[in-house]
């Protein structure tokens, strides 16, 4: 049976040593939110948000990052540290691992021991729905007291990965299954976001949110080829949907809850994903690498990026997130180009407001 430890460890390792980030933008560039002369006082905007039930002091997740090694336990102790001092979600990384080690549990569970009032998300790849019962699936949940469950979707990076699962079929239909769980269920994808054609799936199969963890940030193309060292994997560098692209063709086409994710580096790109409409945005990569020193690091480079989010709320005239999603929103370059050819309006982002105000 092949280490997935030491796969974990490696994967950590190359994000911490290498530049494992995607080549091009996540699309935010091309998204512009226009000036206004604010009408607020800024020490009394709001960046609080529902999040499926639980208010948190602002839109922004720990997305999945580690779990399963020894290592992995004083990042993901720091990362749940952060979280409760922030009052924001925190995700786990995959627990399969957790289901063939029980040795490695206690790297996962130490989010759930950091704090009674976290709100945690469990994590399990789609391939693994057609691997483990509903009662192991309930059981991972249950390891950590979850709030919410990911679905990872990753096909990019399972057919690159040597000990990869490359048989995605019928792993759909297991989703009609895991509705049975009394928990939120969000489908993630893992670099390469999602098209419109799949959100409308998930939707079918009712689950209640998608994290759209689009092209832009963390690349497991890269990833994987630091591992095998295999030079036709450059070529899938730049595969897949740009964050900001995936957010407004998952919003556009489905009624969904969508979380973007993605390259998120700072609170002015946060401010943009919830303007298209986000209900909340994920970030990864940079957290890991203060998390594997202290806690504190992690909780002022988000604290950072809430005050510049604070600020592009300021300057947008919106004093509370959902005032946020109402402003108007310009749209150009390779995002407009993509939008038009798919047919998408995007004339109604830059015209929300028909009417003079203030």
């Amino acid at each position: 049976m092949e280490d997935l430890s030491l796969r974990k460890l490696e994967h950590i390792k190359i994000c911490l040593e290498k530049n494992v980030e995607s080549e091009i933008s996540n699309g935010f560039d091309d998204i512009i939110l226009i000036h206004r002369v604010p009408n607020i006082d800024f020490e009394e905007i709001d960046t609080s948000i529902d999040f499926f039930g639980k208010k948190i002091s602002a839109p922004i997740i720990i997305s999945p990052i580690t779990g399963g090694h020894k290592f992995s336990e004083k990042i993901n102790k720091n990362l749940a540290l952060a979280a409760k001092e922030l009052n924001i979600p925190i995700a786990v990384g995959s627990q399969r691992i957790a289901l063939i080690n029980k040795e490695s549990r206690k790297s996962f569970k130490i989010i759930r021991e950091v704090s009674e009032n976290l709100f945690v998300i469990a994590n399990i790849g789609i391939a693994q729905l057609k691997e483990y019962s509903m009662d192991q699936i309930q059981e991972l949940i249950d390891m950590i007291d979850a709030n919410a469950l990911y679905i990872h979707v990753n096909p990019l990076q399972e057919v690159l990965q040597k000990e990869g699962n490359k048989n995605f079929q019928d792993c759909l239909e297991k989703l009609d299954d895991i509705r049975k769980l009394n928990i939120p269920i969000i489908v993630k994808e893992v670099g390469t976001g999602f098209c419109r054609e799949d959100a409308m799936i998930f939707e079918k199969k009712k689950i209640d949110a998608i994290d759209v963890a689009g092209l832009g940030g963390t690349n497991f193309a890269i990833v994987e080829y630091y591992r095998n060292k295999k030079e036709i994997f450059r070529d899938f560098f730049n595969w897949g949907i740009k964050t900001a692209i995936s957010l407004i063709e998952c919003l556009e086409f489905t009624n969904l809850k969508v979380i973007a994710s993605g390259g998120i580096r700072n609170g002015v790109e946060v401010a943009k994903a919830m303007a298209l409409g986000a209900y909340a945005t994920g970030v990864a990569l940079p957290l890991l690498k203060l998390a594997i020193h202290n806690h504190m690091d992690v909780v002022k480079y988000i604290n950072g990026m809430i005050e510049q989010l604070k600020i592009a709320m300021f300057l947008t005239n919106s004093k509370r997130i959902d005032d946020l999603k109402k402003v108007d929103v310009i749209i150009k370059g390779f995002v407009k180009d993509w939008l038009e050819q798919r047919n998408i309006d995007i004339k109604k982002y830059s015209n929300r407001r028909l009417k003079r105000s203030t």
